[in-house]
């Protein structure tokens, strides 16, 4: 390993520069156990309409270098290349709507993406523009109403009828179908967002036994006849953990969501249809036991980073580090942050401040990068798509990723969590270099 590039960021300076130390003692170690993991797929975020509008109430000049930093790739971009978009409405949308919300209509004759069009492919197709590689993948946050019980958006569970499951099912060939018509290929679709939770937002509850069921009778086959090479996946699931049921005596509550997964995979008819499970922020218990029991015969992702509160601190984004070290290392080879961009506090649709990576400020056209920009960042920027996972030990390893790049480049990903100034040596062949981690700082190190 000859050239060193560093970068680190905590609340006193961001993306910056340091060189590695020549003499010393460390305080800690890290190397490399010689176990090999899982290979990454990409880092990105949700495309949302009010993350769309946040962009258009930008100066055009100001708005492009937004999304050349975000999506451009090249040496110090941010350079996302793995983003989900929502399926009909979901909570960052204007407002509810589906992809045919006429009753009734099985042959789904009145279909249209037509209301994509204001906002979700203009944002897709803008991002394209700087990165021809970026990969989709799309889930619902609801079926259209007409296909529930209750019929509404934010509530209720799908009709588990015959003629309603295949015509949901159809629902989905469709759009994928619809978006390639649009020259937007949608690598992926999981099931349903957030399905242990009935929300004040558009949303759908399924048990693990439904699921399976429409995975294996209807969604399946439905992509299968229509020879999509679009990936089905079991997700987004949210539990165990989900905040939305915390009481003891809820019926929820006392589940072992790792159980939810089990329930389909364990099921080979359901199962061969599915290429991987896909985990929430309210099932970063259950992607432990998933890995332990399916890795890698399933492969695993992250599918949206906590939402935060609006207020976009540092505190909160060092969290968000942990998040990533523990998603990654148990077997997610994507990460994907939730709204990229947002207005000053970011509220959604039903009144929530969350945080984003940026902040647009339409009143003075200020853009912000928020403390979980950098954060992102230091991963998404140097982890090129292709990258492979490497185990790593010593007193250091559980602040660390490691990963070695197809372009054999070897990647350190560390995390200084304590106030004070920490000596880390990597060892390697017989040489340690030695790296003195600002205080409470994330930290890239790529080595050539």
């Amino acid at each position: 390993m000859g050239q060193i590039n560093w970068r680190f960021s905590n609340e006193k300076a961001q993306w910056e520069k340091k060189e590695a130390g020549k003499e010393g003692t460390a305080d800690a170690l890290l190397y490399l156990d010689g176990r090999e993991y899982q290979i990454m797929h990409g880092f990105g975020g949700c495309l949302n309409e009010l993350g769309w509008r946040a962009l258009e109430r930008l100066s055009e000049p100001v708005r492009e270098n937004v999304l050349r930093e975000l999506f451009e790739p090249g040496e110090g971009r941010t350079n996302l290349n793995f983003c989900r978009v929502p399926i009909g409405a979901n909570d960052y949308s204007f407002d509810w709507y589906s992809l045919d919300e006429t009753p009734n209509d099985f042959a789904l004759e009145h279909f249209s993406i037509e209301r994509d069009r204001r906002a979700l492919i203009p944002y897709i197709k803008a991002a394209k523009r700087y990165a021809p590689e970026l990969k989709l993948f799309a889930s619902p946050w609801s079926p259209p109403t007409w296909m529930k019980d209750p019929p509404v958006y934010n509530w209720g569970r799908l009709v588990r009828t015959p003629e309603v499951m295949q015509a949901y099912a159809d629902y989905f060939v469709k759009y994928i179908t619809a978006y390639g018509r649009e020259g937007i290929e949608i690598e992926q679709v999981h099931v349903q967002n957030e399905p242990v939770a009935n929300q004040k937002f558009p949303s759908c509850m399924w048990t693990g036994e439904e699921l399976g069921a429409f995975i294996r009778d209807y969604l399946g086959p439905a992509m299968e006849r229509a020879g999509l090479s679009t990936e089905l996946w079991l997700g987004t699931i949210n539990a165990p953990g989900c905040d939305y049921h915390r009481l003891i005596f809820d019926k929820w509550a006392t589940e072992d969501y790792d159980y939810f997964a089990n329930t389909v995979l364990m099921d080979p008819e359901a199962a061969r249809y599915i290429t991987g499970v896909s985990y929430q922020w309210g099932g970063k218990i259950a992607i432990q036991r998933t890995f332990e029991s399916w890795w890698p015969r399933f492969r695993l992702m992250q599918s949206e980073n906590e939402c935060g509160f609006g207020d976009n601190t540092w505190e909160y984004a060092r969290y968000v580090w942990t998040m990533l070290k523990h998603y990654i290392g148990n077997g997610a080879e994507s990460y994907l942050y939730w709204n990229l961009v947002l207005e000053p506090m970011g509220v959604s649709t039903w009144g929530d401040p969350q945080n984003a990576m940026i902040t647009a400020c339409p009143n003075t056209g200020e853009v912000v990068y928020n403390p979980d920009f950098y954060v992102m960042k230091h991963f998404s920027s140097v982890i090129q798509r292709g990258a492979v996972r490497l185990g790593a030990a010593g007193a250091f390893a559980g602040d660390s990723l490691v990963f070695r790049n197809p372009d054999g480049s070897l990647v350190l990903e560390l995390f200084n969590p304590f106030d004070k100034v920490v000596r880390v040596g990597y060892r390697e062949a017989g040489i340690t270099r030695l790296f003195d981690l600002e205080p409470k700082s994330v930290n890239s190190i790529v080595m050539t």
